[in-house]
C-alpha cells in the first residue's frame, strides 16, 4: 500500500494542546461495526462489562527534556553555551542516548550542567545522537531528573507552547509504575480513579503490561511504499500473570481490548505464535492492513497523525475505508486530535457486553 492511502486533511484548530479536565470527560467516538456513536469517555461503562478485559500500559514517562550549560575555557577566557537535551533511552553501558541541540557546541569529554545535582558528560556521538554519562544513578538520578527535567511533549504541542508544571501530571497516567518512556501512552491518559472503579464495578477486568514508548513514535514515514518502512524498536514486557489473564479471557469468550496502540503492539508481539505467552524484549512490530490479530478484539485509542504508522495500525484493525469514514466524522464533529485530544473505541464487530 501507498503512504497516501493513510493521509487526510486535519484543521490545525483541532490539535489539542491541553487535555480535558477532568481527564475522563473527553469525548469518545465509538465505532461499533458499521455504526458510529458520539459519547464521552465516562460512557465506557455502557460499552464494556463482565467478560471484557482492558490491557493497560503502565509505563511511566520520565521528564526527559533538559536545559543545561556547557562551560569551556578559550583563548578569550571562560565561555558558555546553552545546551538542550532530550533523553531517548538508557544504553547497556550506563549511558543514555540523547538528542542534543546544538550538538556542534559540545565536544567529546565536555560536561553539561543541568542543576546543582545533575550533570552529564558526552562520551560518544553515533547516528546524530549523543551518548551521555550522568553523575548519578538509581534513585539519586530519578530525583535529580524529576527536579531538573520537563515533560517531553510531542513536537506538535511543543511547537505551540513549552512544557510546564501542569504537564508533569497531565502527561502521566494514573496507573504509571515503571519509569522509562519518553512519550505517554496517550489513550490511557483519559482514565482516572473514578472511571477505573466504575468499570470494575461493571465487571471489567484489567491487565497491566509495560512498553516504554520511545521518541521514535513521532518519526515520520519517509517511504511511499509502506512495506519498505523500518519501525523503531521499543522495550516491553508481558508478565506471565498478564499473559495468563489475557489467555483466560479469550478462552472464556470474553473480549481483550488494549488501551492504546502501545499495549496492542506489545500483546500482539507476545502472541505471534498464535497464543499469548510471557514475553520481554525489544519489539519493532509493524502492523499494517492484512495483519492477523491473535489476541485483540477491539482498541481504545486517540486520533492519530496523517500518514503515521498508527493510522496504518487502526486501518489494519478496522479496514482502510472504515477508518477514513471514522476520521471524516471526527473532523466534521470537531473532535480534538493527538496526544491531549479525544479518544475512540474501535470495535470491529458490533457486539455489546453480556
Amino acid at each position: 500500500m501507498k503512504l497516501s492511502d493513510f493521509d487526510f486533511d486535519l484543521p490545525e484548530t483541532l490539535i489539542a494542546t491541553r487535555p480535558a479536565n477532568p481527564r475522563s470527560s473527553a469525548r469518545l467516538l465509538v465505532a461499533e461495526g458499521d455504526a458510529l456513536h458520539d459519547r464521552r469517555v465516562t460512557d465506557l461503562t455502557d460499552w464494556l462489562g463482565p467478560g471484557d478485559r482492558l490491557v493497560l500500559n503502565d509505563t511511566r514517562v520520565i521528564p526527559a527534556r533538559l536545559s543545561g550549560i556547557r562551560h569551556r575555557t578559550s583563548a578569550q577566557g571562560a565561555v558558555q553555551a546553552k545546551i538542550e537535551v532530550t533523553l531517548l533511552e538508557p544504553r547497556g553501558n550506563g549511558t543514555w542516548s540523547a538528542l542534543i541541540k546544538p550538538l556542534r557546541k559540545l565536544k567529546i569529554g565536555e560536561e553539561v550542567v543541568f542543576s546543582d545535582d545533575l550533570r552529564a558528560t558526552l562520551e560518544a556521538v553515533e547516528d546524530g545522537q549523543g551518548h551521555l554519562r550522568f553523575n548519578c544513578a538509581g534513585d539519586d538520578f530519578d530525583a535529580a531528573l524529576n527536579a531538573a527535567g520537563a515533560m517531553p511533549l510531542p513536537p506538535y504541542i511543543a511547537a505551540k507552547r513549552a512544557a510546564d508544571a501542569q504537564d508533569m501530571t497531565d502527561y502521566q497516567t494514573v496507573f504509571a509504575r515503571h519509569a522509562g518512556a519518553v512519550a505517554a501512552p496517550t489513550a490511557s491518559l483519559h482514565f482516572d480513579e473514578p472511571l477505573l472503579e466504575a468499570l470494575a464495578a461493571k465487571g471489567v477486568s484489567f491487565s497491566h503490561v509495560t512498553l516504554h514508548v520511545g521518541a521514535g513514535t513521532f518519526l515520520p514515514v519517509k517511504v511511499d511504499d509502506i512495506s519498505e518502512h523500518k519501525m523503531h524498536a521499543e522495550w516491553g514486557r508481558v508478565s506471565a500473570k498478564a499473559a495468563e489473564e489475557i489467555a483466560a479471557t479469550r478462552a472464556a469468550g470474553g473480549r481483550v481490548i488494549p488501551v492504546g496502540t502501545t499495549a496492542l503492539r506489545l500483546i500482539e508481539t507476545a502472541a505471534r505464535e498464535g497464543e499469548i505467552t510471557a514475553w520481554e524484549g525489544d519489539t519493532d512490530i509493524f502492523i499494517t492492513p492484512g495483519f492477523q490479530f491473535n489476541v485483540t478484539d477491539g482498541l481504545m485509542t486517540n486520533f492519530h497523525l496523517p500518514k503515521s504508522t498508527l493510522m496504518m495500525l487502526v486501518s489494519a484493525l478496522m479496514g482502510v475505508q472504515r477508518v477514513k469514514d471514522i476520521y471524516a466524522h471526527a473532523i466534521g464533529e470537531k473532535y480534538r486530535f493527538f496526544s491531549y485530544g479525544d479518544s475512540s473505541l474501535l470495535l470491529p464487530e458490533a457486539q455489546k457486553p453480556a
